[in-house]
């Protein structure tokens, strides 16, 4: 995982999402402030802009940090705060991430794991010939070990997920993508490539 910025939200939010959210809350008696009684019930007017949030984040996923086609169905939306813990939050678009399904799936309701957009540079490092993701030493012990909560409730350190960052790294070595795909596709690899000083 590599720091997100935040990008504004399209201007058709406010009539798609926001408002008839909020309405369908008030209509319903549900305080924005406090868990809806049952999140499966809201209607999912995020839905109608998630286009826009994949064109916002350039397709790539806000947690395992990889590239994904849209025609491929593998985009959702991930409300950091997740549905079931406050209402308020669930038809605002700062509260979306970009995420593939695998790790929206991991994820869940759960909020124990870093949010990419406050992290700061190189709280995650990479070995790049194995693709494995570890904390920065050099993080306060708080945050390491928030970082380690972050890497075991995304799997991220999966074999599958390994592997897939190694190849990626191996196919710049053999020069067989350039370093402006590898920065589209795989921004952590690249990210590591360029600290370790491998561009």
């Amino acid at each position: 995982m590599i720091p997100v910025t935040p990008k504004p939200e399209p201007e058709n939010f406010d009539r798609l999402v926001r408002k008839p959210g909020n309405k369908w809350l008030v209509d319903h008696g549900v305080s924005p402030d406090q868990p809806p009684p049952d999140p499966s019930m809201l209607p999912t007017y995020w839905r109608q802009t998630q286009k826009e949030l994949w064109e916002s984040y350039d397709g790539v996923c806000a947690y395992l940090c990889i590239y994904f086609e849209w025609v491929i169905g593998a985009h959702s939306t991930d409300h950091f705060i997740a549905k079931s813990r406050e209402a308020g939050q669930v038809y605002e678009w700062s509260n979306y991430r970009l995420s593939c399904m695998s790790m929206n799936r991991n994820k869940n309701h759960f909020d124990d794991i870093l949010d990419p957009f406050q992290i700061n540079p190189y709280t995650f490092l990479l070995n790049l010939a194995s693709g494995l993701i570890y904390p920065n030493p050099e993080l306060s012990a708080e945050i390491y070990e928030k970082a380690e909560k972050t890497i075991l409730r995304l799997k991220l350190n999966d074999i599958e997920n390994q592997e897939m960052r190694a190849w990626h790294f191996t196919l710049y070595q053999m020069n067989e993508i350039s370093v402006s795909y590898l920065k589209r596709t795989s921004p952590f690899v690249w990210y590591e490539v360029n600290r370790q000083g491998l561009l």
